[in-house]
């Protein structure tokens, strides 16, 4: 298979060529080969490749497809992981068996090649530590790909495989999908499995799956993938239908609210706003309804539960891994902003876990209560374009837990509530402005991912964003 082929399909597609016998498995792991080649030397996305791919099974319904993993969170049996820290940059730590999430990417037949750049413990909206270095966006090298999944949404744009594997803990699938012109899902909480390693990460507010490139992929990935597993803190019934099935479907008359205005939050870029009020325009055009609104809840209460939720899991990460590598966290092992992030969460008390905890069902009320009225959520999910490389530092040593934390959460204001409900949200391009994606993001009610699927894939007709490519890609 030519490299220009493999770039020209998405998952769904390469598989439907192994499973016709058109291509192997063996000829698209080159083919990715090939790419890595191309472009990881300007965008920096692969950190690590494995010596030989880490087989899926044949009989998956993505059986031969090239992937990565994302250096965060997900374990791969037996290959070190190192959480984009120096601390844990010589691979002292590595997993003894595979999340279940990774086998079941694995059953899905997929096979993979190595793993994406992370910034340190993922507390970071764009993909720049010590460890690694930049991470560069293809569309333009000297932007951000956003975080802290910007290693696989770089690798993905620029067409070194058709999807990859992403976390979002504050918009960590849905930044750097909206940074890289690419679809970014994070399911609902409870959809996709943590187990073993985690029960409920960062409170409950994170959640795992993949940026792609197609909304068919999306589907059919999150159908092989969801489904809590033994002894899982929570579970969420499984859909009505397969996501596969659901997109084939017609999509039901909706209302939908349009937030050009986010509560508490600074008003996004003239493009952002007018890509929102065109999208309108399109899924009025589909015979829903659109209007005005957005929901009403305690901004600076959930800001303060938020941060109270970063700094803690922060420093359980810090201090965990340094007791169990038998180090002492320092300059030389942990970035500046990182190592003040974890003291200041050394600090909160069992009481100020628990008032977040209180903070997070008010807010999560207030959100149900707006899902009684709307089906969906249309609003941006970046500002403005990408931020600049360097313009968030985590390695500024002028910068205390808050002030990192106020700087981290203005860049990108409009993705973290979705965590804190746990609410299924989605990022997806909506046209393009000075040579940058431009994006907006949809939500719905929990455990619609359906609403989702379908909205994106009605939009993806409408507005083929995939036709477009980085001015850094594979051929």
């Amino acid at each position: 298979m030519e490299l220009k082929d493999y770039v020209a399909e998405d998952a769904t597609g390469l598989a439907g060529l192994v499973a016709a016998g058109e291509v192997s498995a063996a000829e698209l792991t080159e083919c990715a080969n090939q790419a890595i080649e191309a472009v990881n030397g300007r965008i920096n996305a692969v950190v690590r490749r494995f010596d030989e791919p880490v087989p899926g099974d044949p009989s998956g319904p993505f059986a031969g497809v090239p992937f990565l993993v994302k250096d965060l969170v997900l374990a791969v049996g037996g290959h070190p992981e190192m959480m984009g820290s120096r601390m844990l940059g010589q691979g002292q730590f590595v997993p003894p068996v595979d999340s279940e999430l990774f086998a079941r990417f694995r059953r899905a037949g997929l096979n993979t090649l190595g793993i994406t750049a992370t910034p340190e413990f993922g507390f970071n909206a764009t993909t720049e530590g010590l460890l690694y270095g930049p991470t560069r966006n293809p569309w333009n090298l000297e932007r951000s790909p956003g975080g802290s999944s910007g290693g696989s949404a770089a690798a993905v744009a620029a067409g070194i495989v058709p999807f990859a594997h992403a976390n979002d803990g504050g918009g960590s699938i849905r930044i750097p999908a909206a940074a890289c012109g690419l679809v970014g899902l994070k399911p609902s909480r409870g959809r996709i499995p943590f187990g073993p390693y985690y029960g409920l990460p960062l409170l409950g507010m994170a959640n795992e799956f993949a940026v792609t490139r197609s909304m068919r992929d999306a589907a059919t990935l999150l159908d092989a993938v969801a489904g809590a597993d033994p002894g899982a803190m929570t579970d969420i019934p499984p859909p009505a239908v397969p996501y596969a099935e659901a997109i084939r479907k017609p999509t039901p008359k909706l209302r939908i609210a349009l937030a050009r205005q986010w509560p508490g939050s600074p008003a996004a870029a003239p493009h952002i706003d007018a890509a929102l009020v065109r999208t309108a325009k399109l899924l009025e055009a589909e015979g829903h309804v659109v209007e005005e609104a957005a929901p009403d809840y305690d901004v600076a209460a959930f800001h303060r539960a938020n941060f109270t939720a970063w700094m803690s899991f922060l420093a359980a990460g810090v201090y965990g891994m340094a007791e169990m590598l038998n180090l002492q966290p320092g300059p030389d092992t942990v970035e500046a902003v990182t190592m003040a992030c974890a003291q200041a969460g050394a600090k909160l008390t069992a009481l100020d876990v628990e008032q977040a905890f209180m903070v997070m069902n008010t807010v999560s009320r207030s959100f149900g209560a707006f899902f009684g009225t709307y089906d969906a959520i249309l609003m941006p999910v970046l500002k403005d374009v990408p931020v600049p490389l360097g313009y968030l530092d985590q390695n500024d040593p002028d910068l205390d837990a808050q002030g990192w934390y106020d700087r981290l959460f203005d860049a990108v204001p409009f993705t973290a509530p979705f965590n804190m409900t746990g609410l299924p949200a989605m990022a997806l391009p909506a046209g393009m402005h000075d040579g940058m994606p431009l994006p907006i993001q949809l939500a719905a009610g929990m455990g619609r991912e359906d609403i989702l699927l379908q909205l994106g894939r009605d939009l993806e007709g409408l507005q083929p964003w995939h036709q477009a490519r980085p001015g850094v890609f594979a051929v």
